[in-house]
């Protein structure tokens, strides 16, 4: 079976009467966020390699989303459990002239990408894979940051500020709402659902329209932050499984703010330049974090080591920078955030100026 055949299509591909563009792949076989935070450098990849069909390998659940950000032509499905590299990728079709490792620093993403013997193989330098003469890898270095500057040590000029992508076509079910998202993939960067129910009651009362978001399987816990808010049954978007990405977009593009987690709805409000106010406890903000705009607001009460990674940030329990975090403090936080751009108010798309 051809790489053709088992890759997603996201845009038309080439003519049949034409020969095939030269293609670079690219690893990054995470979540959403770590698909938004990784546009800046994609961006780059196409500007920097013009002609090039983009393969993006990442989960198929991201197919919507990578469409979205019109840096993408087609999705490999590749997976694999928690955050770890897939065991292989179905690519059986002629090796990728350029292949780009956006998964990590060590041996198994890299031998994973060499197994295919691409012409070019951009990827942070390790001893392990002494071949791959790449730049050195940072530890503290914001994630935006990190695969833009492994692409210019490869001449590719890369802008972590790029990080934007389209306003989203689909119409919002809920326009000028306050979303409140309780849930994230760990339990150490949820924050305790009453209190975001607190949040969502407090700002109900003072005349906010407020929605709750949920992923796939956080059904349970988003309708009990509506119900202890006092919200309406229908003011829950999502649970059973996953929003549809269109629908998602739409709703955080229209949004008064986004209320959350370090999570990925995080990273689609900065994307989106929706007004943000983020909740961080396990891994400091200066990695994961916002961009430094007035419209994002960040919460975090660090130890006094100033450590990027003081805590698990895949631990079974909220992290206790996390329950540092009070309801006044997230309240008066939304309070004080700017109004969203009048671009976005008058239903016209809001044009990058240069960066978010």
């Amino acid at each position: 079976m051809s790489a053709e055949k088992r890759t997603h299509p996201l845009t038309r591909g080439d003519a049949p009467d034409r020969a095939p563009r030269p293609r670079v792949l690219v690893l990054r076989a995470l979540g959403l966020g770590d698909l938004l935070t990784a546009v800046p450098a994609l961006r780059a990849l196409r500007r920097g390699l013009p002609g090039y069909e983009v393969v993006l390998a990442a989960p198929e659940r991201l197919a919507d989303a990578a469409e979205a950000t019109g840096l993408v032509d087609r999705l490999l499905p590749a997976s694999a459990q928690a955050r770890a590299v897939p065991a292989e990728l179905a690519w059986d079709g002629p090796a990728p002239d350029v292949a780009v490792d956006l998964h990590g620093n060590g041996p198994p993403s890299h031998l994973l990408l060499q197994r295919l013997r691409p012409a070019r193989l951009f990827a942070y330098a390790h001893p392990d894979t002494p071949g791959i003469a790449g730049p050195s890898w940072r530890a503290d270095e914001h994630e935006r940051h990190r695969w833009c500057r492994l692409l210019d040590w490869y001449g590719i000029p890369a802008d972590p500020r790029e990080l934007w992508i389209p306003p989203p076509t689909a119409v919002s079910p809920a326009p000028g709402a306050v979303v409140v998202h309780p849930g994230a993939d760990a339990a150490a960067r949820r924050w305790p659902r009453e209190r975001f129910a607190a949040v969502a009651q407090a700002l109900h009362r003072s005349g906010h329209e407020v929605v709750v978001t949920a992923g796939a399987g956080e059904g349970p816990s988003a309708r009990q932050v509506a119900a202890e808010a006092g919200l309406a049954p229908d003011a829950v978007v999502g649970g059973a499984c996953d929003v549809p990405f269109g629908l998602l977009a739409a709703l955080v593009d229209r949004a008064r703010c986004v209320i959350v987690g370090d999570t990925g709805l995080a990273h689609l409000a900065s994307a989106l330049a929706t007004p943000s106010v983020v909740l961080f406890g396990p891994v400091a903000p200066r990695l994961w974090g916002p961009p430094a705009r007035a419209r994002h607001r960040v919460l975090w009460h660090p130890d006094g080591d100033d450590s990027p990674r003081p805590g698990d940030a895949h631990g079974p329990l909220p992290d206790e920078r996390l329950l540092r975090i009070t309801v006044e403090e997230v309240v008066e936080a939304v309070r004080d955030l700017p109004e969203p751009d009048l671009r976005k108010a008058a239903g016209r798309p809001l044009v990058p100026e240069g960066s978010w």
